[in-house]
């Protein structure tokens, strides 16, 4: 059965939501990070809350960790949190501050052996980011283009002993206008390693679909913030 994982991106200790990775369309949640934290863990779909440092993903190194730290304590719900973390003294930090996943991005993308090393000591505690215009790979919190195909680079990594990947198609994101079930599927097709679908979730029929593709979970973002996606997919 697929799992849910509420989406909460901050910027400036602030819940808010991006339109295509476009930081200028920044808009502001009407719950605070604090009582999403609390609005999600009453769910019992809710397997575990996903946080994205917004900043730290566009500047390349965490801004939100002490903030991170306080929303850890507001639930017993696992939390996994992204955004510019580069290296292992960082996610080692994390770590100790009662996090219990990290997501790399950029980083894992451009350093495959360092990728390597970190799933290595971190066995299915590490999940990678794939944030794609369809299927071509992009970095730097959306910013630059790293010319690799979404399905090259997925055979490349395989291999590696990770929780999971990530998968965002950049042009879904924020619009509620429902994910890429083609390519996310395909990816589930193309590796062992289970795959994550984030970006334009809606609705109950958005997740139907894609457990019946064999994604392991959803990641909900703008959907996850209305009472209309829990009352439907309850």
């Amino acid at each position: 059965m697929i799992e849910i994982w509420p989406a909460i991106d901050l910027i400036d200790s602030t819940s808010v939501r991006l339109t295509e990775g476009k930081y200028e369309t920044q808009e502001e949640m009407p719950r605070t990070a604090e009582e999403a934290i609390q609005y999600y863990t009453q769910f019992k779909q809710v397997s575990r809350i996903h946080v994205i440092d917004l900043i730290g993903a566009k500047n390349q190194n965490p801004t939100e960790s002490d903030y991170i730290e306080q929303l850890v304590k507001l639930t017993d719900l696992p939390i996994e949190v992204g955004g510019g973390i580069r290296t292992t003294e960082t996610i080692e930090s994390y770590f100790n501050k009662g996090i219990d996943y990290i997501i790399i991005g950029t980083k894992g993308i451009q350093d495959i052996d360092w990728l390597e090393q970190i799933t290595n000591l971190y066995p299915n505690k590490i999940y990678l980011s794939v944030d794609a215009y369809v299927e071509e790979i992009k970095l730097n919190g959306w910013i630059d283009d790293a010319n690799i195909n979404l399905f090259d680079f997925i055979k490349k990594i395989s291999h590696l002993k990770l929780g999971g990947i990530i998968y965002t198609d950049i042009s879904k994101d924020g619009k509620m206008s429902g994910p890429n079930f083609d390519v996310t599927g395909r990816l589930v097709q193309t590796t062992p390693i289970p795959i994550i679908a984030s970006g334009g979730i809606r609705n109950k029929a958005d997740i139907d679909q894609l457990d019946c593709l064999n994604v392991h979970a959803a990641i909900v973002g703008k959907a996850a913030n209305t009472d209309a996606f829990w009352e439907d997919i309850s």
